[in-house]
């Protein structure tokens, strides 16, 4: 395993951004009224919830495992997008990565705190790793092999299937704003409802997903205000952990081109966020019950060379806002073996670094 990120490397990662990031303070939604990551999670936080004891069991599997065990932070590996992208387009630049056990191992020798990927992926290697590094089945996607291409999320097995095959958790997305929103509202809740009394925790793809959300204004999609509402949605849902996107920008509320829809407070905007991407992330955490559900951010589609930057950018805003933890997959297995585990473990040395604290 290569040396740990210093902080001055990690400055050096983060470029003309590292002051922004580093030294920020954020005074909008104050740390103190945040309940945040820690080794005392679920005593902490988890034990109140009406979740049984075999998923809190499966929560604390989940952060012993892996280098972070032990933190209250997670590095979860995904590998769904062979689904959706298809598997020639997400593997190609890495072939290997078509065998379902180069996945599992991957996020074994990064020393990830678990894997979560598809039935097929993870059942073609059930039994031999199941009990060696935690399993979450992702249950629904999308796919791209219909014509014409549409964006709806289908569910692809059961929840007991993902039990019998060893999977602590089980994983879905909802594309929040979506025609067929609702519809995977009633199948996702059907099944996390059922995911919990089997034990398994259950963790939420809170995603927008609207053409018009798309504007000559912004890409609303990103939007802080929009991706928390979205977050919101997902803990009502009895998520325990939510993923999102990274905001980008702000005020999808106020786009002039979807003006009369939905509603908004002028308070987010002028006390509860700033252009920080820190207090934006942040804004994204307080609609997660101000952090009682745990908020993980997307480590993002592959960019080449500044992958490396831009996962570590990714790992300080999410850590700093009160997050905890990251989802990366593609800037990982889209490489040689070698350079995605040295990928996943720069993130995960954000979150061991404990210069690098709660803005």
């Amino acid at each position: 395993m290569a040396d740990m990120l210093t902080t001055s490397k990690i400055a050096d990662l983060l470029g003309p951004e590292a002051r922004t990031l580093l030294e920020h303070r954020c005074e909008t939604i104050a740390k103190d009224q945040l309940h945040l990551p820690g080794p005392d999670f679920i005593d902490r936080v988890m034990v109140h919830t009406d979740r049984k004891p075999a998923v809190l069991g499966n929560l604390q599997r989940l952060f012993n495992a892996g280098r972070l065990q032990g933190t209250g932070y997670i590095s979860i590996f995904p590998v769904d997008q062979a689904i959706e992208h298809a598997a020639g387009a997400s593997f190609a630049m890495h072939p290997a990565m078509f065998d379902p056990e180069t996945i599992v191992r991957l996020a074994l020798e990064s020393g990830c705190s678990g894997v979560a990927s598809t039935f097929g992926v993870l059942g073609a290697v059930a039994r031999k790793y199941a009990h060696k590094i935690p399993f979450i089945a992702k249950i629904n996607h999308n796919e791209f092999l219909s014509y014409p291409n549409t964006y709806d999320q289908t569910l692809f097995g059961s929840v007991e299937k993902a039990f019998e095959m060893g999977a602590i958790g089980v994983g879905a997305t909802i594309y929040w704003g979506s025609e067929q929103s609702r519809r995977q509202i009633q199948e996702v809740s059907d099944a996390f409802e059922r995911a919990h009394e089997l034990g398994m925790f259950t963790i939420l793809w809170c995603y927008l997903r609207n053409g018009a959300f798309k504007t000559k204004t912004q890409d609303n999609h990103l939007a802080a205000d929009l991706t928390g509402q979205a977050n919101h949605l997902g803990v009502t849902l009895h998520a325990d952990i939510i993923k999102q996107k990274l905001p980008e920008n702000n005020g999808g509320y106020l786009d002039p081109e979807l003006k009369g829809w939905g509603k908004t407070h002028k308070l987010i905007y002028d006390k509860l966020t700033t252009s920080n991407p820190i207090d934006l992330t942040r804004y994204q955490l307080a609609n997660c019950y101000m952090g009682r559900i745990g908020l993980i951010n997307s480590g993002g589609a592959s960019a080449g060379e500044s992958d490396l930057a831009e996962a570590v950018k990714t790992a300080v805003i999410n850590k700093r806002a009160g997050g905890m933890g990251l989802i990366a997959g593609r800037r990982a297995f889209q490489r040689p073996f070698a350079e995605g585990v040295k990928l996943l473990q720069a993130i995960q040395d954000v979150y061991l670094n404990r210069d690098i604290a709660i803005a």
